[in-house]
């Protein structure tokens, strides 16, 4: 409680996190508000929230498709709610918690599948009653937090490059400290693991309710494999970054039912799809997925079309590639990764960052 109307919209840049949870804590309040992000942000899907929470009693506007800018109005009162979620998504989940938070009302999820749990893990760790069962959460009405500590692990989305960095080239080491684990998290270290990878996980403990271990990877000739689907949405962001191991693996790599791919920063089939042809990969685009056959790779001049992991997932292939890959659109690398460029130094990597 205690929030004040903002001044002016409120600009989350690149961040569809942001957006979408936002969208919920303000949908329970009293004021009116308005969200709006960069011009790929511009372009993804928000009737995901949108629709859930106009049940729920809010009143959204947004530009035509369901696009933002969102115009929540406030002083709307928010009802018990019960929703089946039409794909895995903690975003949607998160957005709907918060909004039944905030309201003071009961909500009740089901699942088609298993999805990132930190918000649970957050909000039970701050005193919130939290059913979980066979795929359905329930959020009791009226609730009230308690503050805490919390011990923020480093992010194995983030991880996720110099671990496949480390994978890809035989004879290297890299350790990880404090990385989370969380095993709805944790789809690029079995995806990995799968490949041939050697990733071994050190000090298994808990930090702020989530897992957390040391990780050290070691070098080595990855085998290409049929991804489960049961791994997809465990390791939908790190996908860029697994399709470059793909890349460097010996065999074939073909991944299916991951759909969702199309509509995050970039359309990332279509996008890595175009960037591993131009290094000379063979390449198949599917319209859930992609095949990828791994062989030697060239330098090329790749567009990353805006989207941070597809930036600096080419970077990692630097490691393998023959020639030189010139990376354009790069800016919101330093968004979600500050610093990456100067720790990929660090760890090995060749990387000079140029203006435009």
């Amino acid at each position: 409680q205690g929030l004040k109307p903002p001044a002016a919209g409120l600009d989350v840049g690149n961040s569809g996190t942001s957006m979408r949870l936002l969208a919920g804590l303000l949908a329970a309040q009293d004021f009116d508000s308005e969200l709006t992000g960069d011009a790929s942000l511009r372009t993804r899907p928000m009737a995901r929230v949108i629709d859930p929470l106009t049940q729920m009693g809010a009143r959204i506007d947004s530009a035509p498709g369901g696009l933002a800018p969102l115009r929540i109005h406030g002083g709307r009162p928010l009802r018990d709610f019960e929703y089946a979620l039409p794909v895995a998504s903690a975003q949607i989940k998160s957005c709907l918690l918060l909004a039944g938070l905030c309201a003071g009302v009961g909500v009740r999820l089901t699942e088609p599948g298993p999805s990132r749990d930190h918000s649970e893990r957050m909000l039970g760790a701050f005193g919130a009653t939290l059913e979980q069962k066979d795929g359905h959460l329930q959020l009791a009405a009226d609730q009230r937090l308690t503050a805490c500590d919390i011990d923020v692990p480093a992010d194995l989305s983030s991880a996720a490059f110099f671990l496949v960095a480390a994978a890809i080239c035989p004879g290297s080491e890299l350790r990880l400290n404090h990385v989370g684990v969380n095993p709805t998290r944790a789809g690029v270290l079995n995806i990995l693991r799968a490949m041939g990878a050697d990733i071994e996980l050190l000090n298994p403990r808990q930090a702020g309710g989530e897992p957390v271990a040391d990780l050290v990877v070691r070098g080595g000739e990855l085998q290409g494999i049929d991804i489960d689907p049961a791994e997809v949405p465990l390791a939908i962001d790190e996908f860029p970054a697994l399709f470059i191991a793909a890349a460097c693996a010996r065999g074939t790599t073909r991944l299916r039912d991951a759909a969702e791919l199309r509509v995050k920063e970039s359309d990332r089939i279509a996008v890595m799809a175009r960037g591993l042809a131009t290094l000379g990969v063979a390449v198949t685009e599917h319209d859930d997925g992609i095949t990828i056959t791994g062989g030697p790779l060239s330098g090329g001049r790749i567009d990353s079309h805006g989207d941070h992991r597809v930036a600096m997932a080419f970077a990692v292939a630097g490691l393998r590639a023959d020639g030189v890959i010139d990376i354009h659109d790069c800016d919101n690398v330093d968004t979600s990764f500050p610093g990456f460029a100067e720790l990929a130094r660090a760890a090995g990597l060749g990387i000079d960052v140029l203006d435009d």
